[in-house]
């Protein structure tokens, strides 16, 4: 992982007004990835243009898709292909798991030739066993060069064969996401057989609804466990990017903490998106928070005190940072379950926050699965270290908005999911100076 370079010196601050969350990260990979796989020409609207997706975008057009963008309409056009040229070079997906997912299965439709996906060193301790393993059942050549089920990854092209596939559910969701919107280009049905719990099942139903708006339809049955993929092409089309809970959720927080009062616009509640989880954990520890749905807006206003709550995050681990900040304000522990996979994040997000936090005077006590956060006595300055996780970072950056002066590392992070972060904080109210 690189060297952060920027940090922040952060004032307390109160936080008031008016800010339009970020375009969905997820929904961009998504519709960028399938709209690669249509030969037909689609527009992408409103698009996260963030340095994870742009990923998406150059991995994309090393394979052979047109991608254009238009900063005056705030799209991309893109125009696709059903099979792919072996690109010319190993593509490095930076710090983009999402993208090395998607990408890995799409590297199976390379005509013929031997793809190599590689990133940062981050992205280098990624788990991809299970997806390497699912993608040698459907008969793709498929492995590790470092044979740890880690990238750098090798996928030979030739197409997928298809059949039935087993493949573990409890580390990624994006290895189901990755095979189902490829796998309809297999030469025979696919069906997925998940074993063992599948974790952040929200982001399947991302994936799949997105497909559905390219004109792909998948079956599954009630609980996430198999799932069946039909021989059939994608459709170009025009598709408009959600706002993103996930960064919504940690304004949300900032607002809880920190308001002053945050009007917070350009929210979807019709697509899926697991983080909107956010809001009734909010209500529930008693935080002042009114839904707007058919104006796609929230309000929350800042709160003194907050009710400590039980909640599962197995389907929803990105939420950990923006709830592990709200125990700066309850008055009675957080238990925080189904955490385990938020350990293979772009850090092992339970370990970093637990000693960062730490630094600030938080208690918490962590198990693999399980962390228990308890009512802080008195918020210390402290100077916190992101470890370049652009999630973390924010949540850290919300966090230090309650000392008197602290530090934080790692500002460079943001541009990974949310690039206007400092100005959206900087415009509510926030005293924040750069450090280099």
């Amino acid at each position: 992982m690189k060297k952060s370079l920027v940090s922040l010196q952060i004032l307390n601050s109160t936080l008031e007004g008016n800010i339009v969350c970020p375009p969905s990260k997820s929904y961009t990979h998504r519709a960028i990835a399938i709209a690669s796989l249509s030969s037909d020409i689609s527009v992408i609207k409103n698009p996260l243009i963030s340095r994870d997706t742009l990923s998406t975008i150059i991995a994309c057009k090393m394979l052979g898709a047109r991608v254009e963008e238009s900063v005056k309409n705030k799209s991309l056009l893109i125009n696709g292909k059903e099979s792919f040229d072996v690109p010319d070079n190993v593509i490095n997906l930076e710090n983009s798991g999402t993208t090395l997912r998607i990408i890995s299965s799409m590297s199976a439709l390379v005509k013929k030739g031997y793809t190599v996906l590689t990133g940062d060193e981050s992205l280098r301790k990624r788990p991809m066993k299970p997806l390497i393993s699912a993608l040698n059942q459907l008969g793709v050549e498929c492995f590790s060069t470092n044979d740890k089920g880690t990238p750098p990854i090798v996928i030979k092209g030739g197409g997928i064969t298809g059949g039935n596939v087993n493949i573990d559910g409890n580390i990624s969701s994006q290895f189901i996401s990755s095979l189902i919107v490829s796998c309809i280009y297999a030469r025979s049905e696919v069906t997925l057989n998940v074993k063992g719990k599948q974790v952040s099942t929200p982001y399947i139903q991302a994936t799949m609804e997105t497909m559905k708006n390219f004109g792909v339809q998948i079956n599954h049955n009630p609980d996430y466990s198999q799932y069946i993929v039909p021989l059939g092409r994608y459709k170009g089309t025009t598709f408009t990017i959600p706002g993103d809970f996930s960064a919504a959720a940690l304004m949300i927080s900032a607002g809880v903490l920190c308001g002053g009062k945050i009007n917070i616009k350009g929210l979807n509640f019709d697509y899926p998106q697991g983080d909107k989880q956010i809001l009734d954990i909010v209500k529930n520890m008693g935080g002042n928070i009114r839904v707007y749905k058919e104006k796609g807006e929230v309000t929350v206003t800042g709160s003194n005190q907050l009710k400590g709550i039980e909640c599962n995050l197995s389907n929803t681990p990105d939420l950990l940072p923006a709830i592990a900040i709200l125990s700066l304000k309850t008055t009675s522990p957080i238990k925080i379950y189904g955490i385990s996979h938020a350990r293979l994040k772009e850090t092992d997000r339970v370990s970093v926050l637990s000693s960062e936090l730490r630094k600030l005077g938080v208690s918490i006590s962590t198990w693999k699965d399980k962390m228990v956060i308890y009512p802080i006595r008195r918020i210390r300055n402290a100077t916190l270290d992101s470890h370049n996780d652009h999630r973390l970072f924010m949540a850290f950056a919300i966090a230090s908005l309650l000392t008197e002066k602290s530090i934080v590392t790692g500002a460079e992070s943001v541009d990974v999911s949310y690039p206007v972060f400092l100005n959206d904080l900087k415009r509510l109210g926030a005293n924040i100076n750069l450090l280099k």
